[in-house]
């Protein structure tokens, strides 16, 4: 997730066109190619990284080593554990085919490759939705479209669901749970870094699409979504402004990657309300809390920040200090967003309304 030029959102689009997917997708690829690179140097992480990455916590992560030997860290001076990104890779593996009901002492010493394929058939019972609902039939037909690079198939899926779930259906039944899917088969390594970016160029266009037909109101509240500098996986920033166009805010979309003073720079002009970002990926970059203090110091004190994302929880302790909102799922998102809006509302006609700062 490291390229310097990324995509905006252009809401000029006026319908799916598999063309502009392609030129999205091979940009990606060539801005992340080095991602799959054997000759990059690995490096050793404790077993804080090794939870924030693999989605397990520190107690499971050393249960299973103990108990299952499931990894073997090296051990530092003072006895500190240090994981190696492919032991990373294969306790991800191992949470992703757990939850789908594998029991960890019968997979606990596989190979990595029949770990990846047990993965790769998988879907976590948490996410499933109901055997034969129409959901779960867009959710596989749109995840095999993406393993197959089709972008016509995946476009054909994507707007028959639309059609069958309306539009919050469509964002919260298969969008949302997809792009949580393809993420976990990317970090588990079962598909490329070109799946995953492939996937966020069509749903770029397509969800940009669907915003676009929302005419939000020149008085509506104003929001700013962007992911902050050195996040560069925007897929999650996509979904939630559709979101946030759906719910009728006046939407700003930034792209992936943008220093603090800029963001700040964007939410001042449009007298924005609210500041959302996206934190996916990485969970241990030393430059993102300074970003974020930044982005705080820059913005007006009336402004809120929203953070959320698999790796958001990493950075809790600053998201915390910079006053942030941490919703835990678009729907937590949604209900933020209302009370912003009631909030907001409040100051226009001079009524003292409490903002709800507590964190879902």
């Amino acid at each position: 997730m490291f390229f310097s030029a990324y995509f905006h959102y252009s809401p000029c689009y006026a319908f799916y066109d598999p063309a502009k997917i392609i030129e999205n997708y091979f940009a990606f690829c060539l801005c992340h190619v080095y991602i799959s690179n054997p000759r990059m140097k690995q490096v050793d992480n404790p077993i804080r990284v090794a939870s924030a990455r693999s989605g397990l916590s520190t107690h499971a992560i050393r249960v299973w080593e103990r108990r299952y030997g499931a990894v073997k860290p090296k051990r530092t001076g003072t006895n500190r554990r240090l994981y190696s990104d492919v032991e990373i890779e294969r306790l991800t593996l191992l949470r992703l085919a757990t939850a789908s009901g594998h029991s960890i002492g019968n997979i606990a010493t596989l190979p990595l490759a029949k770990l990846k394929s047990l993965v790769s058939e998988a879907e976590p019972e948490g996410r499933r939705a109901r055997p034969g609902s129409p959901a779960q039939s867009f959710h596989d037909a749109c995840l095999q479209a993406v393993k197959a690079l089709d972008d016509r198939q995946l476009g054909e899926q994507l707007q028959r669901a639309l059609v069958a779930l309306g539009q919050q259906g469509l964002l919260r039944q298969l969008v949302a749970p997809l792009a949580q899917r393809t993420g976990e088969l990317w970090r588990a390594g079962v598909i490329t870094a070109a799946h995953e970016h492939f996937l966020t160029a069509a749903l770029k266009v397509f969800l940009g699409n669907v915003a676009g037909q929302f005419a939000s109101s020149p008085i509506a509240p104003a929001i700013v979504i962007a992911t902050p500098a050195g996040q560069l996986h925007e897929l999650g920033a996509v979904i939630i402004n559709a979101a946030a166009a759906q719910l009728g805010w006046r939407t700003t979309y930034l792209g992936a990657s943008l220093p603090a003073a800029e963001i700040a720079g964007a939410a001042i002009q449009s007298k924005a309300v609210a500041v959302a970002l996206s934190i996916v990926y990485p969970e241990d970059d030393p430059h993102l809390p300074h970003e974020l203090i930044s982005l705080k110091h820059f913005l007006p004190a009336e402004v809120k920040i929203l953070s959320g994302g698999r790796a958001a929880a990493a950075y809790s302790e600053i998201l915390t200090r910079i006053e942030a909102i941490q919703p835990t799922d678009l729907d937590a998102f949604s209900l933020q967003l209302d009370a912003l809006r009631k909030a907001a509302s409040g100051r226009e006609v001079g009524v003292n309304t409490p903002f709800l700062s507590r964190t879902i």
